[in-house]
């Protein structure tokens, strides 16, 4: 059974998780970045997630640094995205394409498009060297200097 931390894991992906993904996370992210959502009843009704769960995942956005709290005019807090937290969007966007494709039977039930002239907005791999579009097959993971510093920090050889 996994733990409910990756502390042995040398990974950005692991340390994303464990940040935003617990359950109803993604969700919350999404409603924030996407329909505007920043009042806890907003969040609390329109994803139908109980209280305990959903102040506990706003207290950790918000120290986390992905959300900040703000007096809103009518006297409630508001939860608002920061630059840290807007950084996630295309981690929503990419997942979206991936559920459209593998899990939407209907067909993609919203697009992300450009406010400026309403094109479709989505995520592409680009190599950054050559300014191409690798196939997936061709993309692959190689350890950097950062990696031998933590996996030695860690005693991991």
């Amino acid at each position: 059974m996994l733990g409910r931390s990756y502390d042995r894991e040398v990974c950005s992906a692991a340390r994303a998780l464990e940040i935003a993904g617990e359950r109803w996370s993604l969700l919350i992210l999404r409603n924030a970045m996407f329909a505007g959502m920043t009042r806890f009843t907003d969040f609390e009704q329109g994803l139908g997630i109980a209280p305990n769960v959903l102040a506990t995942r706003l207290e950790g956005f918000v120290a986390e640094g992905l959300m900040e709290t703000v007096a809103a005019a009518s006297g409630h807090a508001e939860y608002r995205l920061t630059d840290k937290g807007l950084d996630f969007k295309p981690v929503i966007i990419a997942l979206t394409e991936w559920g459209d494709r593998w899990a939407a039977p209907d067909g993609a039930p919203i697009a992300y498009r450009h406010s400026g002239c309403e094109g479709t907005v989505g995520v592409h791999l680009q190599c950054g060297e050559c300014g191409t579009e690798p196939s997936l097959e061709e993309v692959v993971a190689r350890p950097t200097a950062a990696m031998a510093l933590a996996r030695r920090r860690r005693g991991l050889g």
